[in-house]
């Protein structure tokens, strides 16, 4: 009965001291829109199962990739390096960039343009001289520069995915669900980032039209995808370009034809969506371990959408034994490739591999 008591006791202790501890997020309630039926052009299918996968077992993350015009796959893996694939299989680091570098993109003079979560926005020349071409913007500085692309006219936009939580708190930043994300842009004739649009749950991937007439950004945690509009009479104002998403949207990316590939590393989360209604429950959650918060579902999700933000297909790996998490698709010279925050490969699979694409208009 004593060594009950104490138990008891200790346990009761540890309970009071986790109750009377801070949390590290002031919670605010959120009610989510019900799941879309996984139906019609989003209805599970195995064709993510049909992609090669390449440099696996040799990479760790390659969150995203992008192709350079000697038909090299760059990417940014875990461990800070940017890796580099070239054709024959081969695999080799090319640099480290010190941080995580996620977003990539090829600007006119071949320069390597990098969006890295704790580096800011970069600029890595081919001789492999790194340039810091923004870390923060109007007195913000980046805390999780997140994905990048660039427009005709040669302006940069990229994503600042939290202004007050860094990669690895990525968790906290979803269960807090206050709008800390901004969507940037960076003129290199001035040399300084602006914010376009601030106050986004999660500004995530981006993707600028190829006529330079919008851009898309991913607000991930509110299922949606945003468009503001650059040019044209709408210029300067936002609108919402695709909404209640089957799961969290990532990286974005338009293909020749039009159509804009959204990648998403998991389906949405019942337990998640349940919890956004209790801020006080969410405080709570965001002390536990990570182990005992909610997990992804083991799943792999690329979903086409047209110019109008209506679905066109979509490519599935309902177990994720092939593919998951995948966190970016990048169209180049008729083939998609796959990026993925933690896997250990990067996948590829040819348009023409894809069932119904030449029948749809972008």
């Amino acid at each position: 009965m004593k060594w009950l008591m104490v138990g008891v006791l200790i346990l009761f202790v540890l309970l009071g001291s986790f109750l009377l501890t801070p949390s590290p997020i002031d919670s605010k309630a959120w009610q989510p829109p019900s799941p879309p039926p996984l139906t019609g052009p989003l209805a599970p299918n195995e064709r993510l199962r049909l992609a090669d996968l390449l440099a696996r077992g040799q990479v760790y993350g390659p969150e995203d990739t992008t192709v350079s015009k000697d038909g090299v796959v760059y990417s940014g893996t875990q461990d800070g390096r940017v890796i580099r694939l070239f054709p024959d299989g081969r695999v080799e680091t090319w640099l480290r960039t010190g941080g995580r570098p996620l977003g990539m993109v090829f600007d006119r003079d071949g320069d390597l343009i990098v969006a890295d979560a704790w580096k800011g926005l970069l600029s890595i020349a081919p001789d492999k001289t790194v340039t810091l071409l923004a870390r923060e913007a109007e007195g913000t500085p980046f805390r999780f520069t997140d994905d990048v692309d660039i427009a005709p006219d040669g302006r940069i936009y990229f994503t600042d995915a939290s202004s007050r939580f860094q990669q690895p708190e990525y968790r906290l930043d979803l269960l807090e669900m206050r709008p800390h994300g901004r969507l940037l842009r960076y003129s290199p004739r001035i040399g300084k980032a602006e914010v376009l649009l601030g106050n986004l749950h999660f500004a995530n991937g981006v993707a600028v039209s190829p006529d330079g007439a919008f851009v898309l950004v991913n607000e991930t945690w509110k299922y949606r995808i945003l468009r503001y509009w650059i040019t044209g009479p709408k210029a300067g104002q936002a609108e919402v370009f695709a909404d209640n998403l089957p799961g969290f949207p990532d990286n974005l990316a338009v293909d020749e034809e039009g159509r804009y590939w959204v990648a998403f590393p998991t389906l949405r989360n019942a337990q998640v969506d349940a919890l956004h209604r209790t801020p006080w429950l969410k405080d709570l959650v965001a002390k536990l371990p990570d182990s005992l918060k909610p997990t992804p579902q083991e799943y792999g999700l690329v979903v086409a959408f047209n110019r109008d933000g209506e679905v066109i297909t979509s490519l599935h790996d309902t177990k994720g034994t092939h593919l998951q998490e995948i966190t970016s698709v990048n169209p180049h010279d008729g083939y998609l490739y796959f990026g993925s925050l933690h896997n250990d490969r990067i996948g590829r699979i040819p348009l023409r591999a894809i069932p119904g694409l030449g029948d749809d208009e972008a």
